[in-house]
């Protein structure tokens, strides 16, 4: 679908990486592809919060340093990055869910803010660091609904909870870049500090409470209809590959050319491919057979913004990102994985070569 920067394994090669969150959908998908690359990396974060997981099924922890731990323990994570004296790090441990944050918001706050700053601060205190991309979430926007898409330099809000930790955890990241890592002393401190935002990430493998993609493949796997919330609400749709492509190419180009990309990053879907849920799920179902169906829920639902994309020209002109799989082509390759799990298929090897295929694609 593109022609986006290559993701170069040479420059990967051997390099040290610290990964929070490594043991989530999208923290076991990059660590695995860091794995394929040759880099070392070292993880730390909750033990997997699902059954099954990603994490356990691809054995994700043979090749890398993994460790189980709380980012909201200061002491724990930064003797973790000490220890892994990395070069590169990318946070994405995270409390992650917009209607768990309703009835936990001291958790999602304490989590994604507090947990932020203890990463930064840990960062701050561990000489050899060059480069931070700081993962937050498209939610992280003042969201006024509009038709177009939100740019970087947008207001910072967030109505719920967890958009608004994320909203919270940008403020946290643009105040330590000013004041310890700030770009005007690059020469003198070293560290190229981003932000990275991304949309909706869907793939195999995620098997989330409260969820779209998960949600249907439980039902689908138990042979009861998919129940669907908000039929209409439009999404930023992407294979979990496409925003990972962009912290890896952000990372990548904060560490060998510096703090002049050291600023937030949208990584989001062609806008062909925000779709309504409702598109979605018939697109999936169609595509699973078997009887796969889906109903609405008819229960009154707490806010969840309708609509919300980002504009990602910054990254495609800058850092020659762009999508490279379309909607259509993401839900094959999750129905394939799935399709290969639910058979009893090897799921590192399966998940290994989706990523040799998207690296392929063109």
């Amino acid at each position: 679908m593109s022609n986006s920067a290559a993701i170069s394994p040479a420059f990967w090669s051997g390099k040290r990486v610290f990964l929070t969150g490594h043991t989530g959908f999208k923290g076991s998908w990059l660590s695995l592809w860091l794995q394929a690359m040759g880099a070392k990396v070292s993880g730390f974060a909750l033990a997997p919060e699902t059954q099954p997981s990603l994490f356990d099924e691809a054995k994700v922890a043979d090749g890398m340093q993994s460790r189980f731990g709380d980012i909201r323990d200061y002491e724990a994570l930064s003797a973790a990055l000490r220890e892994a004296q990395p070069e590169i790090v990318i946070h994405m441990a995270a409390q992650a869910l917009v209607r768990y944050s309703y009835t936990h918001p001291v958790e999602t706050y304490a989590v994604n803010v507090m947990g932020t700053v203890h990463l930064l601060e840990a960062v701050r205190q561990c000489p050899g660091v060059r480069a931070v991309v700081s993962v937050t979430s498209d939610k992280c926007y003042d969201n006024k609904e509009w038709h177009w898409g939100y740019r970087e330099d947008e207001p910072m809000g967030g109505y719920d909870p967890y958009s608004n930790s994320k909203g919270c955890a940008e403020l946290v990241t643009a105040s330590y870049r000013q004041s310890y890592f700030n770009p005007e002393r690059y020469s003198q401190h070293g560290v190229a500090l981003a932000s990275a935002r991304a949309g909706n990430v869907i793939g195999g493998g995620d098997w989330a409470l409260d969820r779209l993609i998960p949600d249907f493949i439980r039902a689908i796997s138990q042979g009861t209809a998919v129940t669907i919330r908000s039929p209409h609400a439009i999404r930023p749709w992407q294979h979990v590959l496409e925003p990972l492509s962009g912290y890896l190419t952000l990372a990548e180009t904060l560490y060998t050319k510096g703090a002049d990309y050291a600023e937030g990053w949208n990584f989001g879907p062609a806008d062909s491919d925000a779709r309504p849920v409702e598109w979605i799920v018939d697109r999936i179902t169609r595509r699973w057979g078997d009887g796969a169906s889906w109903n609405l829920d008819q229960a009154p639902q707490p806010h969840e913004a309708h609509y919300l994309k980002l504009d990602c020209s910054k990254a495609r002109a800058r850092l020659n990102w762009q999508p490279r799989w379309n909607l259509e082509t993401t839900i094959d390759r999750i129905i394939d994985w799935h399709k290969a799990q639910l058979s009893g298929a090897d799921v590192r090897a399966v998940t290994l070569q989706q990523i040799d295929e998207y690296q392929s694609a063109q």
